[in-house]
């Protein structure tokens, strides 16, 4: 018995060691070096034919210029604000969309609720890529938006909103939509509506019981969903590419700048590592949020 559980322990722990541990603790060495026009274009690199001795020299040439270097340059801290302030804004406003489109597929006759669980998944079957570049095609200046408008009326002249700021938040809304919905959703189905019963049986109207009833029992789908928005949202690096303009500074994208246009490996691993640094919050909240919800679960 305890060899099966050391089996279904150990696989999950291995794969996180290979696959994150080990990368993570590259990109750190990467950042602690200095760049160099070579192959790989960092250095020093660890030669272990050099023994115990090359292993020193090799860990005394490592310093933390890169990191200090960020701290320097305002470009970095206003890249890692402006991707915060986004990301917010694009997880509040995803909340605001989702909580109806959930409360309404709760509330939906039973029979109808996995035709809108797969309207909510479908947008999935398509490639990511793909649905980001008809954002384009819908909120360019010749788009399907403006004209739609144009042909209503309500505009004169065909208006911005590819290459700002409001597309950027678009793209996060539409594409992030379904991690905020699904478990919002699951929360709101196992809602008790006896409860709600018993409030309005007690004075309170439907809206004030939706407010003291509905809501805080929510929070648990709520706050999942906005971790699993958030997270992802915070590090995004093709909707900003695409949608975005020349004024959207995104940490994601000046990673991308420094690794493949300046190829400056050792700055570039140093920002992802303070990137990393700033996720390891929001993911630990997340964690232990899900831990009480399974410990009020059982």
């Amino acid at each position: 018995m305890n060899l099966r559980r050391l089996i279904v322990i150990g696989i999950p722990f291995t794969w996180l060691l290979l696959f994150f541990l080990v990368p993570f603790v590259i990109v750190i060495k990467i950042s602690l070096s200095d760049p160099a026009i070579a192959i790989p274009p960092y250095s020093p690199t660890l030669e272990l034919s050099g023994g115990l001795a090359g292993l020193k020299a090799f860990f005394s040439q490592l310093d933390f210029e890169n990191f200090t270097f960020l701290t320097l340059d305002p470009l970095y801290y206003t890249a890692y604000l402006s991707s915060l302030k986004i990301a917010t804004i694009s997880t509040l406003l995803t909340l605001g969309v989702a909580f109806p489109m959930a409360y309404g597929m709760a509330r939906a006759p039973e029979e109808w609720r996995a035709t809108l669980m797969m309207l909510v998944i479908l947008p999935f079957w398509t490639s990511f890529l793909i649905r980001v570049y008809s954002w384009m095609g819908i909120l360019g200046k010749e788009g399907f938006l403006n004209m739609i408008l144009l042909w209503l009326g309500i505009i004169d002249e065909p208006l911005t909103i590819l290459n700002t700021n409001t597309a950027v938040y678009i793209g996060i809304v539409y594409t992030y939509l379904p991690f905020m919905i699904l478990p919002i959703y699951s929360t709101l189905e196992k809602l008790d509506l006896s409860l709600i019963e018993a409030a309005e049986d007690l004075g309170c109207t439907r809206t004030s019981a939706f407010w003291l009833v509905t809501v805080p029992l929510s929070v648990p789908g709520v706050v999942a969903g906005c971790f699993l928005v958030f997270i992802p949202a915070l590090g995004e690096f093709v909707i900003p590419s695409l949608l975005g303009g020349s004024d959207t500074l995104m940490i994601g994208k000046v990673l991308w700048e420094e690794f493949f246009s300046n190829r400056d490996w050792p700055v570039a691993s140093a920002v992802a590592v303070i990137l990393l640094a700033i996720l390891i919050i929001p993911i630990i909240l997340f964690q232990r949020n899900q831990q009480k919800q399974l410990e009020g679960d059982q």
